[in-house]
């Protein structure tokens, strides 16, 4: 039985609602401002969106970015799956090992990009590409643990030791059974890294080097140099992408529930 939402709350959470995407409504408006400041919108145009898609720079950021998320998102499903399935296995400390990840996902971004810093700066990695790369894959990995974890609890136990008694062997029970069945917290836990690649800033700004730069990195920039309807249109674009992302994210974890590796629940 569902408890009802008394009137106060849903205006409590409509306002809150309102403070948070408020801002962001206003930067997409100004974005299509034939002005060239913020301070009133004088005409509908797409100039701005014209300028960045003209500008060679910025779509080589663009692309640079796009890569970045889609590698560190790929490599940290497949080293954050087999996390998961090697934590689910523990027998001992395996509250210790969830906890400790759960820890590098609620630490401050900042003290992770420092400490990423040191280590680079230590092991005498050369800030730019790569250093960024291992950076996403490392933050992200705890996401996909995060992800995969409470699929393979959901799992019945019953299945693998049906598949061990019909002769399959572990390889065939992991890719017969175990993975089938958590594929869906594997594509949500994908979609979550790529969101978090693409949308930070703090470690990133920390293991960047000199001509290598993210979207994050170059809004940042533009927007130390003063307001510009660039920094509109650029932000726009990302914020719509990441929508996108989430959108596809949640569609994923509804389906989940729904359908988990071809079996029904």
């Amino acid at each position: 039985m569902q408890a009802k939402v008394s009137p106060a709350a849903k205006i409590f959470l409509m306002v809150v609602i309102l403070i948070l995407y408020a801002p962001i409504f206003y930067l997409v408006i100004y974005s299509f401002n034939s002005g060239g400041s913020m301070s009133g919108f004088e005409g509908f145009t797409l100039d701005w969106y014209r300028e960045l898609l003209g500008d060679t720079r910025l779509l080589i950021i663009v692309l640079n970015t796009l890569v970045i998320a889609l590698l560190s998102a790929l490599f940290a499903t497949i080293f954050g799956t087999l996390g998961a399935i090697w934590i689910y296995n523990l027998r001992r400390g395996k509250n210790t090992i969830i906890g400790l990840n759960n820890v590098l996902m609620v630490s401050p971004d900042v003290i992770i990009g420092a400490s990423f810093l040191i280590l680079f700066t230590i092991a005498g990695i050369r800030l730019g590409f790569y250093s960024v790369l291992l950076s996403h894959i490392a933050f992200s990995i705890p996401i996909v643990v995060l992800m995969v974890l409470p699929k393979l609890s959901e799992m019945n136990p019953t299945l693998i030791d049906a598949a061990k008694d019909l002769g399959a062997t572990r390889w065939g029970v992991l890719t017969k059974v175990i993975i089938p069945y958590i594929t869906p917290g594997i594509f949500a836990g994908f979609f979550m890294a790529l969101t978090y690649s693409l949308d930070d800033f703090a470690v990133t700004f920390f293991v960047t080097g000199n001509g290598f730069s993210t979207l994050s990195i170059e809004i940042y920039s533009m927007a130390r140099q003063g307001i510009s309807l660039h920094i509109n249109a650029l932000s726009t674009l990302l914020f719509f992408f990441t929508l996108i992302l989430v959108g596809i994210y949640y569609i994923i974890s509804q389906r989940g529930g729904i359908r988990l590796g071809g079996l029904r629940r």
